[in-house]
């Protein structure tokens, strides 16, 4: 189960109880304390807070409740991260920021700047790693609305994006979303994001040099841990797989523990770090095949893999055949 900072919850009682609801009785049916509440040392269940963003919505009577629920919250919620990023020398070494350092606010979010068709546009996409979350509609919104304040902040008020892409229909009249996020949009996507103009990573912040290498010497000492080492390892990874940087001496690093140290841990535990890396790409190889019609060049990618002919080799080794004929064979089998 996925971990997130308490301030993922920030403005929430506020909002809740000027739109009539309780948000004391709220927040115990789904089992959080109202004292975390905006905390950022202090780390929440995700799935947990996922349902208290739905059941406000619910309760409330408020369908753009994410949206709202954004509009309270800023870059300072990412703790050290969002200082890393607003001290950075550019928009493009900021949004990096957040792609390598965003488990330290939760492993169970991953974000990364992707090409595009347009090569004068990058898509900027999000998307909840942990598996067991319940639906999350409200928290997808949430989470762009977030994002287009941080953008906004980088980059200036007047800023808008090219479209946003939400991964289901429109929960409200489509004009509400227009007029939020003031560009076009693009409902029931097979990713959630925002399209940027690549104009703008090139643009430069106040960078603070000192600060920056203070704050990033301080990421660096950060560690995001489970119940288990296993649990600690599976969340960084699933988070910096589509990096194509994941090792042994990086998920140490990111836990603060000496390589041999967390190998040790893994197996006492009963595994090790290459069975933990190969059973999640498995498992993302698997859904990603069955259930999206992701390009395998894309696919590779997202499993972190630099060449294509090693994707097929992994196939043959889980499944007995390539990835098109897996793909195939799945969608033709019954049910």
């Amino acid at each position: 189960m996925s971990v997130v900072r308490g301030t993922s919850l920030s403005g929430l009682p506020e909002l809740v109880t000027q739109l009539g609801g309780d948000p004391a009785a709220l927040l115990e049916s789904v089992g959080i304390r109202a004292a975390d509440v905006g905390r950022h040392d202090v780390f929440v269940s995700l799935p947990r807070v996922a349902m208290a963003v739905e059941a406000a919505a619910a309760v409330t009577a408020t369908p753009d409740f994410g949206r709202r629920l954004a509009e309270r919250q800023g870059i300072d919620i990412f703790g050290p991260v969002g200082a890393a990023a607003r001290t950075s020398a550019t928009v493009a070494e900021a949004l990096i920021i957040f792609e390598r350092f965003l488990a330290a606010y939760t492993p169970g979010l991953a974000v990364r700047l992707c090409d595009t068709d347009n090569p004068q546009q990058a898509f900027l996409e999000f998307r909840f790693v942990d598996r067991d979350l319940p639906p999350v509609k409200q928290s997808v919104e949430l989470s762009l609305g977030v994002t287009l304040r941080v953008l906004k902040f980088l980059i200036g008020d007047t800023f808008n994006p090219v479209a946003v892409h939400l991964p289901h229909e429109a929960l409200t009249a489509p004009g509400d979303y227009r007029r939020y996020f003031g560009c076009r949009l693009r409902f029931a996507s097979r990713s959630a994001g925002l399209v940027i103009p690549r104009r703008h990573l090139d643009q430069p912040l106040r960078h603070d040099r000192i600060a920056h290498e203070t704050i990033m010497a301080y990421l660096g000492t950060l560690a995001i841990r489970g119940d288990s080492a296993r649990e600690s390892t599976e969340a960084l990874t699933n988070q910096l797989l589509p990096s194509g940087t994941v090792s042994l001496e990086l998920i140490a690093c990111q836990l603060n523990l000496h390589p041999k140290t967390l190998q040790r841990r893994l197996a006492a535990e009963g595994t090790t770090f290459a069975e933990i890396i190969d059973q999640i790409r498995r498992r993302r190889t698997e859904l990603l095949l069955r259930d999206t019609d992701v390009t395998l060049s894309q696919l590779a990618r997202e499993l972190g893999y630099a060449e294509h002919s090693v994707l097929s080799r992994s196939c043959r080794r889980w499944f007995g055949c390539g990835p098109a004929e897996f793909r195939k064979a799945g969608r033709q089998a019954p049910g």
